[in-house]
């Protein structure tokens, strides 16, 4: 006859104590029992009784279920992904022996977690550091990398800047064009002129006719996003200042780069509006090249729209976006997917959005796999490579979405293939970061693992390790 296991819920204790604001004191004299037991209670050196967990229950109006529900399956888990960090193959840590930790030492299960977490980062710094990755001396602030990490903690979603650019995109409906909603409602022409008229500019207001000069060189769905632009500085203004000034950025030059990047996110709401947007991306199956049709807008554009749709109740397939040149520089860099990657010292080479500049023009596909084994899928083309005219530089990069391979269902790029089963090329975020040690494209060796130095034998990678 099976016997019922103890309930330990100490880490959860502690920390729904301290969402409540209280102290231990306060909890027991709210549960009726003395601080001291708390204590012991927190520390997973008392089990909870029944008649506790009714308590807790009543006492802060909680769902038993949930409040029962152990952190111990979360735990090992969590743990099971560490242990597949290549760093630590070789140690045979069974899966009941996790589930024995994480049920039976919370508190050393989630030490765990944190050490391998913290190592994580320091690790990303680290390779940051050795890379390059700031020119200038440590401690400097990095506007670009500031604003990049701003977006992603927003998700690249700005509700209000959302909200207001439907609004106005009804309003320019209602007269037709937004060249017309211009004129009528602000009083501003709109006129293309050359290249030589705009003095190196693509768009440029002429305050004192009441003008704007766009070139006349660009394409018409940059035309449009330009026009878009104006609308949304003259019209969003206040939004976007407001956005930027709460966003605890480093210095001017961060601010000033946030209120760019905020109005391009604005402009871009505006010619694709989100109700529309969405509805048509999930109609297409997020079909980068149908929606730059229905909306008049390139690839690049759609692409950075796709990763927006963060709306709650409403939200689209999560995506990361990255825009690189051929020589692995990073120009765009928009967070919406959890996806790691290193936006200094260069990509994994074994990830395709490489190979796209041998193939310009054409969608490439990939499924990725991570050294902790999760799995994303990815397309990435080539954009741009025309001159605006004759004797103008064209400068030709790479732009891919990922996204987590449960939402590649969605779209139409992946279609009847199994996530699970789908044959994944197994990448790293960098070869500083990447603990893979039999990787044949490996550039330079790990951070944190020691070279072995065998003169009589040369494996396949081009590197071997002392602890392997």
């Amino acid at each position: 006859m099976s016997q019922s296991r103890p309930l330990y819920l100490g880490p959860r204790l502690r920390r729904l104590r301290r969402e409540l604001g209280l102290t231990q004191q306060g909890m027991a004299e709210d549960l009726a029992i003395s601080a001291s037991y708390i204590a012991l209670l927190e520390r997973n050196q008392r089990p909870v009784t029944a008649e506790l967990l009714l308590r807790l229950a009543k006492s802060y109006q909680l769902e038993i279920a949930d409040l029962a529900s152990e952190d111990a399956d979360d735990y090992a888990r969590r743990i099971a992904e560490v242990m597949r960090d290549p760093l630590l193959e070789g140690i045979d840590l069974p899966a009941l022996e996790i589930a024995d930790l994480a049920t039976s030492f919370p508190g050393v299960a989630e030490a765990i977690l944190r050490l391998h977490g913290a190592y994580a980062r320091e690790q990303q710094v680290l390779a940051d550091r050795r890379l390059g990755a700031a020119a200038s001396e440590p401690g400097t602030p990095d506007p670009v990398r500031a604003v990049q990490e701003f977006f992603s903690a927003n998700r690249n979603h700005f509700p209000t800047l959302d909200v207001r650019a439907e609004e106005l995109a009804a309003e320019i409906a209602e007269h037709g064009a937004a060249a017309e909603w211009l004129r009528k409602r602000k009083g501003v022409r709109v006129r293309f002129m050359p290249p030589e008229v705009m003095v190196e500019s693509v768009r440029r207001y002429d305050r004192h006719n009441d003008q704007v000069l766009i070139d006349d060189s660009l394409d018409t769905s940059a035309r449009k996003f330009q026009l878009a632009l104006h609308i949304a500085w003259t019209t969003m203004r206040d939004e976007i200042v407001q956005l930027a000034r709460a966003a605890d950025l480093p210095d001017k030059s961060a601010v000033a780069l946030a209120r760019r990047n905020l109005a391009a996110y604005a402009a871009a709401a505006l010619v694709m509006p989100y109700d529309r947007f969405i509805k048509a991306a999930e109609s297409r199956g997020y079909d980068v090249a149908a929606l730059g049709g229905v909306f008049g807008m390139s690839f690049e554009q759609v692409a950075h729209r796709l990763t927006t749709l963060a709306r709650p109740g409403h939200e689209g397939v999560p995506f990361f976006m990255v825009r690189l040149d051929a020589a692995g520089n990073v120009s765009k860099l928009l967070d919406g997917a959890g996806f790691p990657y290193a936006p200094h010292g260069g990509s994994c080479p074994l990830w395709r959005v490489h190979d796209t500049f041998r193939t310009p023009g054409q969608i490439v596909t990939q499924w990725l796999e991570l050294p902790d084994t999760r799995r994303f899928f990815t397309i990435a083309r080539t954009v741009g490579g025309e001159p605006r005219h004759f004797g103008a530089p064209a400068a030709v990069r790479s732009v891919a979405l990922v996204c987590a391979a449960e939402h590649a269902g969605r779209l139409a790029y992946a279609r009847g293939a199994d996530p699970a089963t789908a044959e994944a090329t197994p990448i790293g975020v960098n070869c500083r970061l990447c603990q893979r040690a039999d990787c044949e494209a490996r550039a330079v060796p790990p951070i944190g693992r020691e070279l072995l130095a065998d003169d009589q034998r040369r494996g396949i990678a081009p590197f071997m390790f002392a602890d392997r």
